[in-house]
């Protein structure tokens, strides 16, 4: 690969200090399960979009604007100016395509509205109409496309007849940098939470990150093994009907997968990113796959615990409940962290 990975997490942040939906979304402890110490990073609010991905989609739709203004121009665009009259006027020029599970094309639907840019999203068959609803609300164009995340992926890849400017939250060879700046977006969750861990000097023993494509669980293990103050062990988490990463990391390259569906439609990926693998396959320690039946059981936990979640903002804990049966040490007193990355649909 001739793409240099890395991120910054300080790019995000200072785009989101000036945008009056970001705040910090809460880092609980759950009582202790099995004399094991429980974190969970709450993203079910997150900037009133329900999801983890809202930082990701948002922060790749304003730094491309703010790329193609300099490009145009010659100048750098201060980033309070995007949404300026004449910067809006000129931003409506750009139409964003993606392919979604749900939320990333929330996401990008909301950075084209905040910036009044237009957005048009590709969602399978089996997406809940909830996710529909959600886009056409926010000024976005649905269509149905496929059966399939993957078939989704392919119509978006060749919705370009205009120049529109396809978003991906996965990358293939060639198209690296805007699902960089996506997973860029995502670091800012490793840095809250390094925050909260640092001024209680309390560190996780073990981190459990759920994977669809693999842009969430490499941006953390990327923010995770580069500034945090004590090390934990990266455990990445898929569903048994789409073990992309798992697979790759065995085989030693990124592999396509095939398998039935799974209720957790937003990890439902049968493709990993190319990125996201190669930082996932230098930085996690094990890649270990869960059921639906767990999901379901670990989404119900975190629901008795006032953390209302799908399976696949569950998958994480899953991993944690099915330890003994997924070869994962656990030890007594070790502290556990999970993301729950979603809201209930």
């Amino acid at each position: 690969m001739d793409y240099k990975l890395s991120l910054n997490v300080q790019c995000p942040l200072e785009l989101l200090e000036v945008c009056p939906s970001y705040k910090q979304t809460p880092l609980v402890e759950i009582s202790p399960l099995n004399n094991i110490r429980l974190f969970v990073k709450d993203e079910t609010s997150r900037m009133g979009l329900g999801s983890f991905k809202a930082l990701g989609g948002i922060y790749a739709v304003a730094k491309f604007l703010l790329e193609q203004w300099q490009e145009e121009n010659g100048s750098q665009l201060p980033v309070q100016r995007l949404t300026d009259p004449q910067v809006r006027s000129w931003s409506n020029k750009f139409t964003f395509v993606c392919a979604s599970a749900g939320n990333h094309g929330i996401a990008v639907a909301k950075g084209a509205e905040l910036f009044n840019a237009n957005c048009r999203v590709h969602i399978a068959h089996s997406v809940p109409a909830s996710f529909s609803e959600k886009l056409t609300t926010l000024g976005a164009a649905v269509i149905r496309s496929g059966e399939t995340y993957e078939e989704s992926m392919v119509a978006a890849m060749n919705d370009n007849s205009k120049g529109e400017v396809l978003l991906a939250d996965s990358s293939w060879p060639g198209y690296y940098h805007l699902p960089m700046l996506v997973m860029e977006g995502y670091t800012v969750i490793a840095e809250e939470m390094r925050q909260v861990f640092l001024r209680a000097d309390n560190w996780p023993t073990h981190v459990f990150l759920q994977a669809g494509v693999g842009g969430l669980a490499a941006s953390m293990a990327f923010e995770i093994r580069k500034n945090w103050k004590q090390q934990p062990r990266i455990i990445v988490v898929e569903p048994n009907a789409a073990p992309c990463l798992f697979e790759s990391h065995k085989l030693g390259r990124a592999t396509s997968v095939s398998g039935p569906i799974s209720s957790m439609g937003r990890l439902d990926c049968k493709e990993p990113s190319l990125i996201a693998f190669k930082l996932l396959n230098e930085l996690a320690d094990d890649f270990v796959c869960v059921s639906d039946d767990d999901a379901n059981t670990a989404a119900n936990f975190l629901a008795q615990n006032k953390v209302a979640t799908t399976p696949s903002g569950a998958a994480g804990l899953a991993a944690i409940f099915s330890n003994a049966k997924l070869n994962i040490a656990i030890p007594d007193h070790s502290a556990c962290l999970v993301i729950a990355t979603e809201g209930s649909v």
